[in-house]
């Protein structure tokens, strides 16, 4: 059964552009497309509003070129 999206807020190293920026919320919405990707590049954070489950994301994120961290999800 479907608990519904989760609040998923990760660090995410590696991120220096918009274009690293939009790189980020394709990978995520791979892994859901109706996701809600907010990325702050300066802080080196992502928010994200998702049915994915943080150490898919972070896993998808690393597989990207990027070191992901959950900080919460």
């Amino acid at each position: 059964m479907d608990q519904g999206p989760i609040q998923l807020t990760m660090r995410v190293e590696g991120m220096t552009c918009q274009g690293c920026a939009e790189a980020v919320r394709r990978t995520i919405r791979r892994l859901d497309p109706q996701a809600e990707v907010a990325v702050d590049v300066e802080a080196g954070r992502v928010t994200a509003t998702t049915h994915a489950q943080s150490l898919d994301v972070a896993q998808a994120l690393t597989e990207a070129g990027y070191t992901a961290t959950a900080m919460t999800g």
